[in-house]
């Protein structure tokens, strides 16, 4: 065994998570970091009204983080959306071994660029695409989750009501025909 191996594996532990768990909660430290091995979960804020407002999907692979800094208050609140596998660490203890240990920061890197990919896309998305353009761009980046997870967390992600999912699903089946 490397000691790449080692280390990645002595530094986390697997936890299991029931629909409707809350890996991290909205405003608490970041102490955490995983990594999702098995499940779909969502990552959401309330707005000014106390309304949900969903910003994420993660899904088998993704790393789930609160705050790109260990330590500081989690921006958003992150919840399992059926029974979940993580693979938990320290999120400092994960960031000591960044730049010493080569197969934790091609993991990190990775992960965070992804994240970060997301993040825009989805703002690209809010500002400047329809509601087909929003359904066929969300079926591109979570192409494992259309089926296991509630349509109207899909139109609350995709900031359009489900009545518009509804019709833009029905407009990209027909384009698709």
């Amino acid at each position: 065994m490397s000691q790449n191996k080692t280390i990645s594996e002595s530094i986390h532990k697997t936890i299991s998570l029931e629909k409707d768990d809350f890996f991290l909660q909205y405003d608490t430290p970041c102490i955490e970091i995983g990594m999702l091995i098995k499940g779909v979960m969502r990552g959401f804020v309330h707005d000014n009204d106390g309304n949900e407002i969903t910003t994420h999907f993660y899904q088998e692979g993704d790393m789930i983080i609160g705050s790109y800094i260990p330590k500081t208050n989690v921006v958003m609140s992150v919840q399992a959306l059926e029974k979940c596998e993580i693979s938990v660490a320290n999120y400092s203890e994960v960031m000591s071994w960044v730049n010493k240990d080569k197969n934790i920061t091609e993991i990190v890197t990775n992960a965070f660029q992804k994240l970060n990919k997301q993040l825009q896309s989805r703002l690209v998305s809010l500002l400047n695409l329809n509601s087909v353009e929003k359904y066929t761009l969300f079926l591109k980046e979570y192409p494992s989750v259309i089926n296991r997870i509630p349509h109207y967390y899909i139109a609350n992600y995709l900031g359009i009501t489900p009545t518009q999912l509804s019709r833009a699903r029905k407009q990209f089946i027909d384009k698709c025909k």
